[in-house]
């Protein structure tokens, strides 16, 4: 099955986590996908963390796939529109899928501290790496999919209701990606572009596991430390929930949405890599009294 078969996607912020799951399972669904980020082999971002964007694309290729690892920081619109103009040139013109996964923020956020108390650098910076630069991508990559009259754009957030995340400047950021699909689709709706928010669950990147010291094959030792853990999802979850999305003929009626994992999941019929459907919703409501939506 490739129902994305001669489609073309960008994954901007595709280093890892949900951008790498999310890359590899629209390759898989047969779409060509550029991968970019600004960690390469030699050159590591500020997370300095150890994955690169050539390990995505070889991923992808190891399972069959398409892809073309591009270093773009996407918060330099030079950079950008130049990815964009390669784009065009290689894909006659074709973008069909944006996923703006664009984050970079966990060594900027400050966690039980008052707004002005925060570094205010910092938190400036974090809009710029997870705001600026996925309203930047979407500005230059839009052209290319009213010239076909179709598309989607997705941004990668964190919660899809109003409920505050615990610090200003990380709230902020998380609610304006919510913000700008709402925006953004009210202006292409007569373009037959679609535009949507996406949020994971409980996410069990490869960050978080080395928090816990602990690898994907056991991570279940978490639960003992956190319970949360129980209902964590991989990044494939949010990458298929992705897939979907692209695949679904009446995406349009999505438009404008803020959309999760748990409730795509249930609509779609998609699985985590184990074949469960982690429910991070449901949970919270039940056992925390949250309401996630």
């Amino acid at each position: 099955m490739n129902p994305l078969a001669g489609k073309v996607a960008l994954v901007a912020g595709a280093t890892r986590g949900a951008g790498r799951a999310i890359a590899i399972e629209l390759a898989l669904a047969g779409s060509f996908v550029y991968v970019t980020g600004r960690s390469t082999r030699g050159s590591p971002s500020s997370m300095r963390r150890p994955e690169t964007i050539e390990e995505t694309a070889e991923l992808i290729a190891a399972r069959g796939g398409k892809a073309a690892a591009v270093r773009i920081d996407h918060a330099v619109p030079p950079e950008v529109a130049a990815l964009l103009e390669r784009i065009r040139g290689e894909q006659d013109g074709r973008l069909d899928i944006l996923v703006n996964d664009l984050w970079g923020g966990d060594p900027l956020a400050q966690w039980g501290v008052p707004f002005w108390e925060h570094d205010l650098a910092a938190g400036l910076q974090m809009q710029r790496n997870a705001v600026h630069s996925h309203l930047i991508t979407s500005w230059y990559a839009v052209p290319l999919m009213l010239e076909r009259r179709s598309g989607l754009i997705i941004g990668v957030t964190d919660g899809i209701t109003d409920g505050y995340r615990g610090s200003l400047f990380y709230d902020l950021a998380k609610a304006s990606v919510i913000r700008l699909a709402l925006a953004q689709a009210e202006e292409l709706r007569p373009y037959n572009v679609a535009a949507v928010a996406l949020s994971p669950g409980f996410l069990r990147s490869e960050a978080m596991l080395d928090h816990f010291g602990l690898t994907e094959a056991t991570w279940r030792d978490a639960i003992t430390k956190d319970a949360h853990f129980a209902v964590s999802e991989t990044p494939h979850y949010i990458g298929r929930a992705v897939a979907a999305l692209a695949s679904d003929p009446e995406i349009m009626s999505k438009s404008g949405r803020a959309l999760a994992t748990w409730n795509l999941a249930k609509e779609y019929g998609f699985t985590d890599l184990d074949g469960t459907q982690p429910d991070w919703g449901g949970y919270a409501r039940r056992t925390l009294g949250l309401d996630m939506g």
